[in-house]
């Protein structure tokens, strides 16, 4: 399988040296893993403010790659899909995955051995286990009250 995220138009191990607030446009989005988990519904305790995945993902997602089928135009689907930008990164920490190669930059943690940009190939997330691929249900067709019955432990 080619990579879908265009990890071409980037400086050589950019990730290593370049400040998340200093990277291209295509250099930001070559960071993504392509794992999927950011897709996937959230639920937070209103006590203890706990986060946790569901395998609930958002309606665009195609769970076969793990990529939105709708990335550039989402947000006529699904206007409060999160835009993730190095001004916004600390107030989503929350919710970013353990994995998430924004959240291990912004603390300074190296990539995953996994990540596309190391391996070269955007198959080695799912060979690695770390993706939600064929692990979802959709939204469309999971009501809210069942949310919980769908909770799941972060892949790794």
């Amino acid at each position: 399988m080619s990579d879908p995220i265009d990890r071409s138009d980037v400086r050589p191990e950019f990730w290593a040296h370049v400040p998340l607030t200093k990277m291209t446009q295509p250099e930001w989005e070559a960071l993504c893993d392509g794992c999927g988990k950011c897709c996937l519904n959230k639920l937070e305790d209103e006590d203890s403010g706990e986060v946790v995945l569901t395998r609930v993902a958002c309606k665009l997602l195609d769970d076969s790659d793990c990529l939105c089928t709708s990335y550039k135009t989402r947000h006529t689907y699904v206007p409060e899909c999160i835009v993730l930008t190095p001004s916004t990164i600390q107030e989503h920490m929350y919710w970013l995955p353990q994995t998430c190669a924004y959240r291990l930059l912004h603390e300074g943690k190296p990539l995953f051995h996994w990540h596309p940009l190391l391996s070269g190939t955007a198959q080695s997330v799912h060979d690695a286990g770390v993706s939600v691929q064929d692990l979802t249900v959709s939204e469309a067709n999971t009501p809210e009250d069942d949310w919980e019955d769908h909770i799941i432990e972060e892949p790794y």
